[in-house]
């Protein structure tokens, strides 16, 4: 047991209150841990009832009714877009491109940025460290267009080889795409350092925020992303809402990614002319409540302060790769201070499968995640098959951790 003094910027118990779905109990007598927030976050009454007020009241399409609920509609919708744009500083809101998620974001700039620019003659970098989210889109437009991909490799304490990167830049890389925060290893890449080296060959690049949106503080003028991509469900959130981040010349110069409605201004038998941005690239009735609820959530976590998330989940994960650590047997994956990662920690058990890990832990209340976490390149780095992992966010406690540690230890007790 931990003899530190357990220390956190965060009035837990009051923020807690706020979440319904954590005041539950898994069997009688079992209460809920809840520690799959790498998968997705749970949603405070905030978002709950933004998007509950919404539909009660607000219901309708936006940008083409005059009538008073479509106006109300819109200026909810649009507002919601200028939120997220103070919310990663964004130069402009029409920056601000609605998808469906992280996933889709990335792969927005593939057919539409990369098919237009990558050749058989360029290269694409990418990571051993990636989702596949960041992964497999380069490697399908790679192999369309007879480009070169190159994958920096992880270094053995789970950060990313930054001389094998650099050796790797030179004039043939036209994208290069990087997780900010990893999903399995946990680890905060460098990426202004990493940005500003692929700009100095010419580069584009692509940042997966999926992790590091909900938990730090994000200034994408100060990163200098080209492109940056984020999930709502992450962050306390809706599902089925994520956001597209672009400088404006590289935005305005890209083809749309679907056609439809909305996304034009002008269509004859002769042709169409594509509407502006942000329109341009959001075909057909956007996600209207998810922006709702993603503009609540936003400022959720501003009145607790990005600074604020970012200590207790380290003050948190700190604990937890302490505690860890007394387990007899297992290993953590990635760095080993808290400091350098994000709130998650994916580990292995001997002898036993992390689906089986998860399962015992399941029966003790606590959830976690089991398996290759969309990343299995990063997992062959370390020959291992799956890993178990805990992710930690603002509603999660010391002794939360203290009841994953107990699950682990019966774990162990089962499978020797």
């Amino acid at each position: 047991m931990s003899t530190n003094v357990l220390t956190t910027p965060l009035d837990v118990e009051a923020i807690r209150a706020d979440f319904p779905v954590l005041h539950q109990e898994v069997r009688p007598g079992v209460p809920l841990v809840y520690l799959d927030n790498a998968a997705t976050s749970q949603k405070p009454l905030a978002v709950i009832d933004a998007m509950t007020n919404y539909y009660r009241m607000t219901n309708a399409n936006v940008h083409r009714g005059i009538h008073k609920l479509a106006e109300d509609a819109t200026v909810a919708y649009e507002g919601a877009r200028e939120r997220i744009a103070r919310f990663i500083n964004a130069e402009s809101a029409v920056q601000i491109i609605y998808t469906r998620n992280a996933t889709e974001s990335i792969n927005l700039v593939a057919w539409t940025w990369g098919v237009e620019n990558i050749t058989a003659n360029d290269a694409i970098i990418t990571t051993e460290m990636e989702h596949h989210a960041n992964f497999v889109p380069w490697q399908v437009l790679a192999e369309r267009k007879g480009a070169e991909i190159r994958y920096v490799p992880l270094a053995e304490d789970g950060t990313l080889d930054l001389d094998a990167y650099a050796n790797m830049l030179d004039e043939k890389v036209k994208l290069v795409a990087i997780v900010h925060g990893s999903n399995v290893v946990g680890t905060i890449n460098p990426i202004e350092e990493m940005i500003k080296a692929a700009h100095d060959v010419g580069a584009v690049t692509v940042i997966d925020g999926a992790q590091s949106v909900p938990h730090m503080s994000v200034d994408v003028q100060a990163l200098g992303a080209d492109f940056f991509a984020f999930s709502s469900h992450k962050m306390l959130g809706p599902t089925g809402i994520g956001v597209l981040y672009g400088k404006r010349h590289l935005l305005e110069a890209m083809p749309p990614y679907m056609v439809g409605g909305n996304m034009i201004s002008k269509v004859t038998v002769e042709g169409s002319k594509w509407n502006d941005l942000p329109y341009k690239f959001e075909a057909g009735t956007g996600a209207i409540a998810e922006a709702v609820g993603l503009a609540a959530a936003i400022d959720y976590l501003d009145n607790i302060g990005m600074d604020v998330v970012h200590a207790h989940e380290q003050a948190v994960t700190a604990y937890a790769l302490e505690r860890l650590a007394e387990v007899p047997g297992i290993t953590v994956i990635g760095p080993l201070d808290a400091t350098k990662r994000g709130g998650l920690t994916s580990f292995t058990v001997p002898n036993a499968h992390p689906h089986d890990v998860a399962e015992i832990l399941n029966t003790e209340g606590v959830a976690i995640r089991a398996g290759r976490h969309c990343a299995q390149p990063t997992h062959e780095h370390y020959c291992i098959n799956a890993t178990a992992r805990a992710s930690y966010y603002i509603y999660n406690t010391f002794d939360e951790v203290d009841r994953l540690i107990t699950g682990l230890y019966k774990v162990r007790e089962m499978f020797g």
